[in-house]
């Protein structure tokens, strides 16, 4: 095992600190039966209603006896017509036999809403920025509240742990159903663990956050609403893993089951009766074969046959269910077994439909938001952008909040670049150390940012815990072309053939390549960093791709130069290593060093070696997830990591900025957010489902 931390137990002050005060779930008894009609609480006005255990939500009973009432439930007038549209669905039962026993009751945040309307959305391409749209419906286990700092129940009625964080138990809701209403169950969290995570021929590897410091864990069922995770070490952070992360812990044994050899010895032959190849062709048709759960369904990946299959998609317990998917967009309808209801009863969500349409160039998306085409968009909406809609939102109808981001844009040289010269340059320190210097960050922050950021060094920690160093926040982060220019022909890079320009050592000319996306990075920003690249005598030239021609490129170790945002706070950290273990990210982030992770995914067979500070990060994050937070020996472990990390410049920061957030004025109980984040995994924490259109659009 690939830890160094001692199971010893846990500091309950610590975890409280890493978990925002809250470790464990709570179960209440029922509350007795009442006259009265329930008060419509919302977090605007609470009605006398005293605040439950978690902020914004209670469990039914604990809300009945909180208010002194009994709640009776009902249901969108359009939900039989939604639930037709869902292939393969039955006829529905009433709302009391769909809704669980226990149906999770939260508080709009203004208003009891109203049942109707298009939520209509933006995003870049068939699996290229949609996270935003995908956490819109987003379920897990538990999830954040408002306060980013709060983990609260959501599909889970509850969790506990064990004094020295190895066993995670969860208290699932009795009588949830899956979409198609057949009952939710802890076979299906297992089912999920054992048969689809673990299953090499489903997800060829093992993801991070499935391990506790490279090991397995064990999933057992103990009775339907009952499931616990025993784990080989501690990992307190597994907890926030499940409240922000888009991997779901449980999918639906009931479908993907009848695919799997494990559970039906036929699995093949229904499968092939159905047009797939196999049974593992089926499951990756319907789930995929990541956990990435935006892949593409029946309807785009397998159209000759998609009319022969029982389902269109596999069913889900999200607020939405996807009933057309295209190269051109998605359509979506409210789920009628959704597990949530509000304070007057009224089941969750109250938006009818959702609907996605992709366009990839950026200038049309924003023409479209300042049009007021569009009720919510905040991915691939970046600060330079915010003049033209802070100017057109009077005429347009909607709203723009200006909120601080986690991440900072980042750019990285390809340590493993296959042009062995290049790889040679790259992988020098003082060249890394030139090309941070040569960035002019107050430029950038006053072109691009309008002064609205904060110029600095990619930290991995974001915001930086108290164990970093104020020297990592400003390391080689000052502009210095001199300097810049001294250590380029200090290791050889100088300009050989008099064009004006820089060679590489053996003379061949040194040329940067900046593919970017603007998913992920602002145009402006690239431009001014190549300016500031050119200016020490490094030629560039840049060209801007779609996100898929950019991942597809970085993924097969083709970019020079990597160029993305980045950056996590600790408590995402502390449940996922990537940051870390090279390339330092997944497919969808930003990755350098993929020959190093090569090498250590195969035990050396193949790839590059990489320095021993990258298989001290390595080890070091294992640890730092298995030490109590905020002890000395977590203090130093996170010190270190910060010091190989920042203090090698795999990752060369810029500036950190805020970033909009858009929405139209008749969206209703929409927040403000604390930040403009994927990490907390975008809209999830400030919950969608109670979004209602005011217009009925």
């Amino acid at each position: 095992m690939r830890h160094t931390a001692r199971r010893s137990a846990f500091s309950g002050l610590a975890t409280a600190m890493l978990l925002g005060g809250v470790v464990t779930g709570a179960t209440f008894g029922m509350a007795s039966s009442a006259l009265a009609a329930c008060p419509a609480a919302t977090v605007a006005d609470m009605m006398g209603v005293k605040p439950g255990k978690f902020p914004q939500q209670y469990d039914l009973a604990e809300f009945e006896a909180a208010a002194g009432c009994k709640l009776s439930f009902t249901q969108n007038p359009a939900i039989a017509a939604l639930n037709g549209k869902i292939k393969g669905n039955p006829d529905l039962p009433p709302l009391s036999e769909r809704l669980p026993a226990e149906p999770l009751v939260t508080l709009p945040y203004d208003e009891i809403g109203k049942y109707g309307g298009t939520l209509d959305v933006l995003s870049n391409a068939t699996e290229a920025g949609t996270s935003d749209f995908l956490s819109v419906r987003h379920v897990n286990l538990v999830r954040f509240s408002d306060d980013l700092k709060t983990i609260v129940p959501n599909v889970a009625k509850s969790w506990t742990w064990n004094d020295d964080f190895t066993v995670l138990t969860f208290k699932l809701r009795k009588g949830h159903k899956w979409s198609d209403g057949v009952p939710f169950t802890a076979e299906d969290v297992k089912f999920w663990y054992d048969d689809l995570a673990l299953d090499p021929k489903v997800i060829e590897k093992p993801k991070d956050y499935v391990l506790v410091g490279g090991e397995r864990m064990t999933v057992d069922v103990i009775d339907p609403q009952t499931v616990r995770f025993t784990l080989p070490a501690p990992k307190p952070g597994l907890i926030s893993h499940f409240a922000t992360h888009f991997a779901q812990a449980f999918q639906p044994k009931h479908f993907l089951g009848k695919f799997h050899p494990k559970y039906n010895p036929e699995a093949d032959k229904y499968a092939q009766s159905l047009g797939f190849k196999s049974g593992y062709d089926a499951i990756a048709a319907y789930f995929g074969n990541s956990d990435w759960t935006d892949t593409p369904t029946p309807q785009l990946s397998r159209p000759e046959i998609v009319d022969k299959l029982p389902k269109h998609v596999m069913p889900s317990l999200e607020s939405y269910i996807l009933i057309k998917d295209t190269t051109e967009g998605r359509h979506f309808v409210a789920n009628p077994y959704f597990h949530w209801v509000d304070t007057a009863g009224n089941q969750l969500p109250y938006i009818s439909e959702q609907d996605e349409l992709y366009i990839n160039e950026n200038e049309v998306r924003l023409l479209k938001l300042v049009n007021g085409e569009v009720d919510y968009k905040s991915q691939s909406v970046q600060l330079p952008s915010a003049p033209m809609l802070l100017d057109g939102q009077e005429k347009g109808g909607y709203k723009i909040d200006l909120k601080p981001t986690i991440q900072m844009p980042v750019f990285s040289f390809n340590v493993t670049s296959a042009d062995l010269e290049k790889r040679k340059v790259f992988g020098n320190l003082k060249f890394r150390q030139a090309m941070s210097l040569a960035i002019n960050r107050p430029e950038i922050n006053e072109v691009a940012f309008f002064e609205l950021g904060t110029p600095g060094q990619y930290v991995p920690f974001s915001p930086a815990p108290d164990f970093v160093e104020d020297k990592w926040k400003n390391y080689y982060a000052e502009f210095d072309a001199d300097k810049a220019k001294a250590l380029l022909t200090e290791i050889g890079v100088v300009d050989k053939d008099g064009d004006g320009f820089r060679d590489l050592p053996d003379g061949k000319p040194l040329v940067l390549n900046l593919q970017f996306a603007t998913q992920g990075i602002a145009g402006q920003v690239v431009e001014l960093v190549a300016q500031h690249w050119t200016n020490v005598g490094i030629k560039t030239t840049s060209k801007e791709v779609t996100p898929d021609e950019y991942r597809s490129a970085q993924s097969s170790n083709q970019l020079d130069v990597g160029m993305w945002g980045k950056g996590q706070p600790i408590a995402i950290v502390l449940g996922n290593n990537e940051l870390f273990v090279a390339p330092f990210e997944n497919y969808f982030g930003h990755r350098t060093g993929m020959l190093w992770a090569e090498y250590l995914e195969t035990d050396g067979k193949q790839g590059v070696k990489p320095p021993a500070y990258v298989i001290q990060l390595r080890d070091d994050i294992d640890a730092f997830q298995s030490a109590s937070p905020g002890t000395p020996e977590s203090e130093k472990l996170g010190a270190r990591l910060v010091e190989n990390m920042t203090g090698n410049l795999l990752f060369i920061g810029t500036v950190q900025a805020p970033n909009p957030i858009y929405h139209r004025n008749a969206l209703k109980n929409f927040t403000e957010f604390k930040t403009w984040s994927y990490e907390y995994y975008r809209t999830y924490p400030y919950r969608p489902a109670q979004w209602y259109l005011a217009d009925g659009k």
